[in-house]
């Protein structure tokens, strides 16, 4: 929708994944449901697209998760909240600190929560 500027990603994992994120390092994520908070300042839909397709070029850290066996997106949710506002308004634990959150100045500690 025109005017949307951020995105929540709702992930399953089917199983239990180990996979290294970038730069973060390696890191265990148990099986659930996860929220991954994104944004765009522009092509919102290009990037939502871009996150649903399986083959791409490893850029971001929702990209090394999306592309584990067992990870599936089941919903994508747009908003008109910034990034972090609709990060923090997400009860949820974080696993993986500074996952997603290399530009935030908010003080998030990671755009990825495990919901159980």
């Amino acid at each position: 929708m025109a005017g949307d500027t951020s995105y929540q990603l709702l992930i399953d994992l089917s199983r239990p994944v180990r996979c290294a994120i970038g730069r973060l390092g390696e890191f265990a994520f148990p099986a659930g449901r996860y929220v991954y908070t994104g944004s765009a300042k522009r092509g919102l839909d290009a990037r939502i697209a871009r996150h649903l397709r399986r083959e791409k070029p490893l850029r971001w850290h929702i990209d090394y998760l999306l592309g584990a066996p067992g990870v599936r997106v089941v919903e994508v949710v747009r908003s008109r909240r910034g990034e972090c506002t609709s990060n923090r308004a997400v009860r949820g634990r974080v696993l993986a600190v500074g996952f997603g959150a290399s530009d935030c100045r908010a003080g998030c500690g990671a755009h990825l929560k495990y919901l159980g």
